[in-house]
Protein backbone atom coordinates (compact mmCIF):
# COMPACT_ATOMS: atom_id res chain seq x y z
CA UNK A 1 0.00 0.00 0.00
CA UNK A 2 1.64 3.43 -1.03
CA UNK A 3 0.11 6.02 1.13
CA UNK A 4 -2.48 5.02 3.94
CA UNK A 5 -2.96 8.54 4.70
CA UNK A 6 -5.01 8.96 1.74
CA UNK A 7 -7.58 6.18 2.83
CA UNK A 8 -11.13 6.79 4.47
CA UNK A 9 -12.05 5.81 7.71
CA UNK A 10 -13.98 2.48 6.93
CA UNK A 11 -11.03 1.46 3.90
CA UNK A 12 -8.49 1.62 5.99
CA UNK A 13 -10.56 -0.38 8.72
CA UNK A 14 -11.09 -3.12 6.80
CA UNK A 15 -7.56 -3.00 5.76
CA UNK A 16 -6.63 -3.46 8.88
CA UNK A 17 -8.88 -6.48 9.42
CA UNK A 18 -8.10 -8.61 6.64
CA UNK A 19 -4.40 -7.97 7.44
CA UNK A 20 -3.48 -5.86 4.53
CA UNK A 21 -2.52 -3.16 6.67
CA UNK A 22 -1.53 -2.92 10.64
CA UNK A 23 -3.01 0.10 13.17
CA UNK A 24 0.86 0.43 13.79
CA UNK A 25 1.34 1.02 10.25
CA UNK A 26 -0.96 3.66 10.00
CA UNK A 27 -0.21 5.72 12.71
CA UNK A 28 3.45 5.80 11.56
CA UNK A 29 2.14 7.00 8.62
CA UNK A 30 0.02 9.90 10.04
CA UNK A 31 2.84 10.97 12.25
CA UNK A 32 5.34 11.17 8.90
CA UNK A 33 2.39 13.46 7.87
CA UNK A 34 2.07 15.29 10.32
CA UNK A 35 5.96 15.50 11.07
CA UNK A 36 6.64 16.88 7.33
CA UNK A 37 2.88 19.44 7.50
CA UNK A 38 3.14 20.55 11.37
CA UNK A 39 5.18 23.89 10.61
CA UNK A 40 2.24 25.13 7.60
CA UNK A 41 -1.06 23.42 9.13
CA UNK A 42 -0.07 23.43 13.01
CA UNK A 43 -3.62 21.24 13.57
CA UNK A 44 -2.55 19.71 16.81
CA UNK A 45 -2.34 21.22 20.88
CA UNK A 46 -0.65 17.34 21.94
CA UNK A 47 0.69 14.42 20.45
CA UNK A 48 2.60 12.03 21.95
CA UNK A 49 4.19 9.50 19.35
CA UNK A 50 4.99 6.95 21.63
CA UNK A 51 1.73 6.39 23.15
CA UNK A 52 -0.38 6.84 19.99
CA UNK A 53 2.09 4.05 18.46
CA UNK A 54 1.94 1.86 21.96
CA UNK A 55 -1.69 2.49 21.68
CA UNK A 56 -1.91 0.93 17.89
CA UNK A 57 0.09 -1.94 18.51
CA UNK A 58 -2.50 -2.97 21.09
CA UNK A 59 -4.99 -2.62 19.18
CA UNK A 60 -3.14 -4.80 16.32
CA UNK A 61 -2.93 -7.88 19.43
CA UNK A 62 -6.99 -7.61 19.69
CA UNK A 63 -9.87 -8.83 17.43
CA UNK A 64 -11.48 -6.05 16.10
CA UNK A 65 -13.86 -4.65 18.17
CA UNK A 66 -15.76 -2.14 15.97
CA UNK A 67 -16.21 -1.28 12.08
CA UNK A 68 -13.68 1.51 13.30
CA UNK A 69 -10.90 -0.84 14.91
CA UNK A 70 -7.49 0.53 14.77
CA UNK A 71 -8.50 3.76 12.98
CA UNK A 72 -6.90 6.82 14.55
CA UNK A 73 -8.41 10.24 15.77
CA UNK A 74 -8.09 13.62 16.52
CA UNK A 75 -10.05 14.79 19.72
CA UNK A 76 -11.16 18.61 19.76
CA UNK A 77 -9.25 20.52 22.92
CA UNK A 78 -12.03 21.10 24.92
CA UNK A 79 -13.23 17.61 25.55
CA UNK A 80 -11.83 15.64 28.18
CA UNK A 81 -8.79 12.78 28.09
CA UNK A 82 -7.55 10.97 30.97
CA UNK A 83 -4.13 10.32 29.49
CA UNK A 84 -3.63 13.79 27.51
CA UNK A 85 -3.95 17.67 29.33
CA UNK A 86 -7.15 19.26 27.97
CA UNK A 87 -6.17 23.11 27.08
CA UNK A 88 -9.80 24.32 26.24
CA UNK A 89 -7.76 26.81 24.14
CA UNK A 90 -6.66 29.30 27.12
CA UNK A 91 -3.90 29.54 29.19
CA UNK A 92 -6.09 28.84 32.05
CA UNK A 93 -6.01 25.77 31.57
CA UNK A 94 -2.63 25.01 30.05
CA UNK A 95 -1.50 22.60 32.71
CA UNK A 96 -4.69 21.02 33.22
CA UNK A 97 -4.77 17.20 33.40
CA UNK A 98 -8.05 15.79 33.27
CA UNK A 99 -8.81 12.57 35.71
CA UNK A 100 -11.18 10.54 33.02
CA UNK A 101 -12.54 10.72 29.84
CA UNK A 102 -15.20 12.79 28.20
CA UNK A 103 -17.98 10.14 27.53
CA UNK A 104 -17.43 10.01 23.47
CA UNK A 105 -13.91 9.27 24.00
CA UNK A 106 -14.06 6.82 26.19
CA UNK A 107 -16.88 4.89 23.79
CA UNK A 108 -14.08 5.37 21.08
CA UNK A 109 -11.23 3.49 22.88
CA UNK A 110 -14.37 0.61 23.57
CA UNK A 111 -14.58 0.48 20.09
CA UNK A 112 -10.32 0.02 19.44
CA UNK A 113 -10.01 3.47 18.26
CA UNK A 114 -6.85 4.73 18.71
CA UNK A 115 -6.90 8.40 20.15
CA UNK A 116 -3.69 9.99 18.42
CA UNK A 117 -3.97 13.75 20.23
CA UNK A 118 -5.43 16.83 20.53
CA UNK A 119 -6.57 19.06 18.22
CA UNK A 120 -6.32 22.89 17.98
CA UNK A 121 -9.66 24.68 19.53
CA UNK A 122 -10.07 28.35 19.42
CA UNK A 123 -10.23 29.77 23.23
CA UNK A 124 -13.19 27.74 24.99
CA UNK A 125 -14.67 27.30 21.30
CA UNK A 126 -15.97 30.45 20.65
CA UNK A 127 -14.43 33.33 17.75
CA UNK A 128 -10.46 34.08 19.15
CA UNK A 129 -8.52 32.21 16.48
CA UNK A 130 -6.07 29.18 17.49
CA UNK A 131 -2.49 28.60 15.79
CA UNK A 132 -4.29 26.09 12.78
CA UNK A 133 -3.63 27.51 9.45
CA UNK A 134 -5.78 26.47 6.08
CA UNK A 135 -4.43 23.73 4.70
CA UNK A 136 -5.08 24.84 1.30
CA UNK A 137 -3.57 27.90 1.53
CA UNK A 138 -1.83 28.91 4.98
CA UNK A 139 -2.74 33.09 4.88
CA UNK A 140 -6.20 31.63 4.79
CA UNK A 141 -8.33 30.78 7.98
CA UNK A 142 -9.83 27.11 8.68
CA UNK A 143 -12.25 28.60 10.09
CA UNK A 144 -13.51 27.99 13.90
CA UNK A 145 -13.91 26.71 16.43
CA UNK A 146 -13.33 22.86 15.62
CA UNK A 147 -10.08 24.19 13.42
CA UNK A 148 -7.57 21.60 14.37
CA UNK A 149 -9.86 18.95 13.35
CA UNK A 150 -11.10 20.51 10.04
CA UNK A 151 -7.76 21.36 8.83
CA UNK A 152 -6.39 17.67 10.31
CA UNK A 153 -8.61 15.91 8.39
CA UNK A 154 -8.27 18.09 5.03
CA UNK A 155 -4.30 17.60 5.21
CA UNK A 156 -4.46 13.74 5.55
CA UNK A 157 -2.99 14.47 8.73
CA UNK A 158 -5.82 11.92 10.53
CA UNK A 159 -8.75 10.17 8.98
CA UNK A 160 -11.32 11.32 11.66
CA UNK A 161 -11.75 14.60 13.85
CA UNK A 162 -14.30 15.33 17.05
CA UNK A 163 -15.72 18.69 16.60
CA UNK A 164 -18.22 20.47 18.45
CA UNK A 165 -21.02 23.29 17.47
CA UNK A 166 -22.24 26.20 19.39
CA UNK A 167 -22.78 28.51 16.24
CA UNK A 168 -21.29 26.93 12.99
CA UNK A 169 -17.35 25.46 14.54
CA UNK A 170 -18.37 22.17 12.78
CA UNK A 171 -19.91 22.78 9.56
CA UNK A 172 -18.19 26.11 8.70
CA UNK A 173 -14.81 24.76 9.05
CA UNK A 174 -15.91 21.84 7.25
CA UNK A 175 -16.39 24.11 4.45
CA UNK A 176 -13.29 26.13 4.51
CA UNK A 177 -11.32 22.87 4.61
CA UNK A 178 -13.05 21.04 2.29
CA UNK A 179 -14.01 17.92 4.08
CA UNK A 180 -17.22 16.33 5.40
CA UNK A 181 -18.51 17.87 9.17
CA UNK A 182 -21.30 16.15 10.54
CA UNK A 183 -23.56 17.90 13.61
CA UNK A 184 -25.70 15.59 15.15
CA UNK A 185 -29.45 16.56 16.56
CA UNK A 186 -28.86 18.48 19.88
CA UNK A 187 -27.70 15.92 22.43
CA UNK A 188 -27.69 12.82 20.57
CA UNK A 189 -23.72 12.75 21.41
CA UNK A 190 -23.59 12.79 25.33
CA UNK A 191 -21.53 15.74 26.41
CA UNK A 192 -20.25 14.45 29.47
CA UNK A 193 -16.45 15.80 29.92
CA UNK A 194 -16.74 18.40 27.62
CA UNK A 195 -16.35 22.05 28.06
CA UNK A 196 -19.53 23.38 28.21
CA UNK A 197 -20.31 27.27 26.75
CA UNK A 198 -23.94 26.95 25.48
CA UNK A 199 -26.06 24.20 27.26
CA UNK A 200 -28.94 24.71 25.01
CA UNK A 201 -26.87 24.56 21.83
CA UNK A 202 -23.28 22.70 22.20
CA UNK A 203 -23.58 19.73 19.99
CA UNK A 204 -20.77 17.31 19.05
CA UNK A 205 -20.13 16.02 15.77
CA UNK A 206 -17.23 15.00 13.36
CA UNK A 207 -15.01 15.97 10.53
CA UNK A 208 -14.27 13.11 8.36
CA UNK A 209 -13.67 12.36 4.52
CA UNK A 210 -16.56 10.80 3.66
CA UNK A 211 -20.50 10.61 4.91
CA UNK A 212 -20.12 6.93 5.00
CA UNK A 213 -17.81 7.47 7.73
CA UNK A 214 -19.06 10.41 9.52
CA UNK A 215 -22.11 8.15 10.06
CA UNK A 216 -20.16 5.30 11.29
CA UNK A 217 -18.07 7.98 13.64
CA UNK A 218 -20.89 9.39 14.93
CA UNK A 219 -22.67 6.07 15.76
CA UNK A 220 -19.83 4.60 18.03
CA UNK A 221 -19.63 7.91 19.56
CA UNK A 222 -23.30 7.71 20.45
CA UNK A 223 -22.82 4.05 21.61
CA UNK A 224 -25.56 2.98 19.13
CA UNK A 225 -25.20 0.03 16.67
CA UNK A 226 -23.57 1.10 12.66
CA UNK A 227 -26.71 0.91 10.36
CA UNK A 228 -25.68 1.06 6.63
CA UNK A 229 -27.41 4.10 5.27
CA UNK A 230 -30.56 3.92 3.98
CA UNK A 231 -31.71 4.19 -0.31
CA UNK A 232 -33.50 7.29 -0.70
CA UNK A 233 -34.24 6.29 -4.29
CA UNK A 234 -33.81 7.66 -7.51
CA UNK A 235 -35.71 11.21 -7.04
CA UNK A 236 -35.04 12.40 -3.55
CA UNK A 237 -36.60 15.73 -2.64
CA UNK A 238 -34.99 18.57 -1.33
CA UNK A 239 -36.24 22.36 -0.41
CA UNK A 240 -33.39 25.30 -0.80
CA UNK A 241 -33.47 27.74 1.67
CA UNK A 242 -31.62 30.60 1.61
CA UNK A 243 -32.31 31.10 5.36
CA UNK A 244 -31.55 34.84 6.93
CA UNK A 245 -28.10 35.19 6.64
CA UNK A 246 -28.60 35.50 1.99
CA UNK A 247 -27.59 38.45 2.27
CA UNK A 248 -24.37 37.59 2.95
CA UNK A 249 -23.68 34.91 0.87
CA UNK A 250 -20.35 35.82 -1.61
CA UNK A 251 -20.27 34.91 -5.19
CA UNK A 252 -18.22 31.58 -3.93
CA UNK A 253 -21.33 30.53 -2.17
CA UNK A 254 -23.93 31.60 -4.53
CA UNK A 255 -22.51 29.60 -7.60
CA UNK A 256 -21.84 26.56 -5.32
CA UNK A 257 -25.58 26.44 -4.44
CA UNK A 258 -26.55 26.71 -8.23
CA UNK A 259 -24.36 24.53 -9.04
CA UNK A 260 -25.75 21.89 -6.21
CA UNK A 261 -29.05 22.55 -7.66
CA UNK A 262 -27.88 21.57 -10.88
CA UNK A 263 -26.16 18.64 -10.24
CA UNK A 264 -29.02 16.86 -7.97
CA UNK A 265 -31.69 17.86 -10.75
CA UNK A 266 -29.56 16.01 -13.33
CA UNK A 267 -29.01 12.95 -10.99
CA UNK A 268 -32.69 12.93 -10.66
CA UNK A 269 -33.48 14.63 -7.51
CA UNK A 270 -36.10 17.14 -7.41
CA UNK A 271 -35.12 20.87 -5.86
CA UNK A 272 -37.58 23.63 -4.87
CA UNK A 273 -37.04 26.78 -3.25
CA UNK A 274 -38.91 27.87 -0.12
CA UNK A 275 -39.61 30.68 2.00
CA UNK A 276 -39.92 30.10 5.95
CA UNK A 277 -42.24 31.64 8.33
CA UNK A 278 -41.81 35.19 9.56
CA UNK A 279 -40.60 33.85 12.99
CA UNK A 280 -37.20 33.07 11.47
CA UNK A 281 -36.31 36.48 10.82
CA UNK A 282 -35.76 37.19 14.80
CA UNK A 283 -33.75 33.73 14.47
CA UNK A 284 -30.46 34.92 13.90
CA UNK A 285 -31.12 37.23 16.79
CA UNK A 286 -32.68 34.93 19.10
CA UNK A 287 -29.28 31.96 18.72
CA UNK A 288 -26.92 35.48 19.94
CA UNK A 289 -29.05 35.77 22.93
CA UNK A 290 -29.16 32.45 23.73
CA UNK A 291 -25.36 32.03 22.98
CA UNK A 292 -24.21 34.79 25.05
CA UNK A 293 -26.59 34.34 28.06
CA UNK A 294 -25.74 31.25 28.58
CA UNK A 295 -21.83 31.68 27.82
CA UNK A 296 -21.59 34.41 30.21
CA UNK A 297 -22.53 32.40 32.74
CA UNK A 298 -20.92 28.98 31.75
CA UNK A 299 -17.74 31.19 32.02
CA UNK A 300 -18.15 32.95 35.51
CA UNK A 301 -15.05 31.17 36.88
CA UNK A 302 -12.67 32.52 34.49
CA UNK A 303 -14.15 35.75 34.45
CA UNK A 304 -14.44 36.21 38.29
CA UNK A 305 -10.56 34.57 38.87
CA UNK A 306 -8.55 34.48 35.39
CA UNK A 307 -10.07 37.80 33.63
CA UNK A 308 -6.61 39.08 32.68
CA UNK A 309 -6.22 35.46 30.83
CA UNK A 310 -9.51 36.00 28.69
CA UNK A 311 -9.04 37.73 25.21
CA UNK A 312 -10.00 40.96 24.59
CA UNK A 313 -11.95 38.75 21.66
CA UNK A 314 -13.82 36.06 24.37
CA UNK A 315 -14.89 39.19 26.56
CA UNK A 316 -16.15 41.13 23.66
CA UNK A 317 -18.23 37.94 22.53
CA UNK A 318 -19.87 37.33 25.75
CA UNK A 319 -20.43 40.81 27.67
CA UNK A 320 -23.77 41.03 25.52
CA UNK A 321 -24.34 38.32 28.00
CA UNK A 322 -23.87 39.66 31.23
CA UNK A 323 -26.75 43.16 30.18
CA UNK A 324 -29.39 40.59 28.81
CA UNK A 325 -32.07 40.21 31.23
CA UNK A 326 -34.08 36.45 32.06
CA UNK A 327 -37.48 38.32 29.75
CA UNK A 328 -34.50 38.35 26.96
CA UNK A 329 -33.57 35.19 27.30
CA UNK A 330 -36.94 33.73 27.49
CA UNK A 331 -38.08 35.35 24.64
CA UNK A 332 -35.40 34.27 22.38
CA UNK A 333 -35.93 30.37 23.85
CA UNK A 334 -39.49 31.47 22.50
CA UNK A 335 -38.69 32.23 18.98
CA UNK A 336 -36.18 28.88 19.20
CA UNK A 337 -39.36 26.51 20.26
CA UNK A 338 -41.72 28.27 18.10
CA UNK A 339 -38.85 27.62 15.33
CA UNK A 340 -37.97 24.34 16.00
CA UNK A 341 -42.69 23.23 15.76
CA UNK A 342 -42.53 25.15 12.18
CA UNK A 343 -39.34 23.79 10.87
CA UNK A 344 -40.92 20.01 11.54
CA UNK A 345 -43.71 21.10 8.81
CA UNK A 346 -40.68 21.29 6.29
CA UNK A 347 -40.45 17.56 6.14
CA UNK A 348 -43.69 17.08 5.32
CA UNK A 349 -42.72 17.27 1.82
CA UNK A 350 -39.15 17.27 1.06
CA UNK A 351 -36.35 14.88 2.57
CA UNK A 352 -33.72 17.20 3.45
CA UNK A 353 -33.14 21.15 3.16
CA UNK A 354 -30.05 22.69 0.87
CA UNK A 355 -28.36 25.53 1.91
CA UNK A 356 -25.18 27.18 2.11
CA UNK A 357 -22.61 25.71 4.70
CA UNK A 358 -20.78 29.22 4.94
CA UNK A 359 -20.87 32.99 3.42
CA UNK A 360 -18.18 31.65 0.55
CA UNK A 361 -14.47 31.14 0.49
CA UNK A 362 -12.51 31.13 3.06
CA UNK A 363 -11.33 34.68 4.45
CA UNK A 364 -7.62 35.54 3.75
CA UNK A 365 -7.41 36.80 7.36
CA UNK A 366 -6.09 34.62 10.17
CA UNK A 367 -7.51 36.42 13.14
CA UNK A 368 -11.09 35.80 11.65
CA UNK A 369 -12.84 32.53 11.61
CA UNK A 370 -15.18 33.46 9.21
CA UNK A 371 -18.92 34.47 10.08
CA UNK A 372 -21.03 31.81 11.60
CA UNK A 373 -24.43 32.90 10.49
CA UNK A 374 -25.33 30.52 7.57
CA UNK A 375 -25.15 28.02 10.78
CA UNK A 376 -26.79 29.31 13.46
CA UNK A 377 -30.02 28.96 12.58
CA UNK A 378 -29.91 25.37 12.44
CA UNK A 379 -28.07 25.00 15.44
CA UNK A 380 -30.69 26.75 17.22
CA UNK A 381 -33.39 24.43 15.83
CA UNK A 382 -31.08 21.58 16.96
CA UNK A 383 -30.81 19.90 13.95
CA UNK A 384 -28.83 17.53 12.30
CA UNK A 385 -26.08 18.78 9.25
CA UNK A 386 -24.07 17.85 7.27
CA UNK A 387 -21.41 19.94 5.10
CA UNK A 388 -20.75 18.53 1.36
CA UNK A 389 -17.15 19.32 -0.32
CA UNK A 390 -16.50 18.64 -3.51
CA UNK A 391 -17.07 22.59 -5.07
CA UNK A 392 -14.81 25.64 -5.49
CA UNK A 393 -14.80 29.59 -5.71
CA UNK A 394 -13.75 31.61 -7.78
CA UNK A 395 -10.03 31.85 -5.81
CA UNK A 396 -10.13 27.83 -5.82
CA UNK A 397 -10.62 27.25 -2.34
CA UNK A 398 -12.94 24.35 -1.18
CA UNK A 399 -17.00 26.13 -0.77
CA UNK A 400 -19.25 23.46 1.10
CA UNK A 401 -23.19 23.12 0.61
CA UNK A 402 -25.02 21.87 3.63
CA UNK A 403 -27.53 19.40 3.84
CA UNK A 404 -30.15 19.93 6.90
CA UNK A 405 -32.56 17.51 8.17
CA UNK A 406 -34.75 17.37 10.56
CA UNK A 407 -34.83 16.47 14.60
CA UNK A 408 -34.57 12.83 15.50
CA UNK A 409 -34.16 11.58 11.71
CA UNK A 410 -30.13 11.52 11.76
CA UNK A 411 -29.98 8.87 10.04
CA UNK A 412 -32.43 10.12 7.41
CA UNK A 413 -30.51 13.34 7.39
CA UNK A 414 -26.81 11.41 6.33
CA UNK A 415 -28.94 9.37 3.94
CA UNK A 416 -29.82 12.12 1.88
CA UNK A 417 -26.11 13.71 2.57
CA UNK A 418 -24.63 10.81 0.94
CA UNK A 419 -26.97 10.74 -1.88
CA UNK A 420 -25.85 14.49 -2.43
CA UNK A 421 -22.14 13.81 -1.88
CA UNK A 422 -22.47 11.21 -4.55
CA UNK A 423 -24.40 14.16 -7.02
CA UNK A 424 -21.46 16.41 -6.44
CA UNK A 425 -18.91 13.57 -7.34
CA UNK A 426 -20.85 12.62 -10.62
CA UNK A 427 -22.03 9.38 -9.14
CA UNK A 428 -24.54 7.96 -7.58
CA UNK A 429 -23.76 6.88 -4.15
CA UNK A 430 -24.01 2.94 -2.61
CA UNK A 431 -23.17 3.06 0.82
CA UNK A 432 -20.49 0.54 0.94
Amino acid sequence: MSDPTQLTALAAAREIALGRLTSEALVHALLERIDARNDTVRAWTYLDRKQALAEARLRDSERPRSPLHGVPVGVKDILDTHDMPTGHGSPIYQDNQPSQDAACVALLRDAGMVVMGKTVTTEFALRNPGATRNPHDPTRTPGGSSSGSAAGVADFQIPLGIGTQTSGSIIRPASFCGVVGYKPTHGRIMRNGMKILAESLDTIGCMARSVNDANAFASIMEASPIQRLADVGPSPSFAFVKSPAWPEAEAGSRSAVKEAVDRVRQAGGSVVEIELPPVFKDALEAQDVIMTYEAWRALAYERYFHLDKLSVALKQAVAAGGDHTRERYDWARNVQATCKAMFWQVFQKFGAVLTPAAAGEAPKNLAYTGSPNFNRLWTMLGVPCVTLPGLVGPAGMPVGIQCVGAAGRAHETLAHAAWLEGALQGRLQDHT
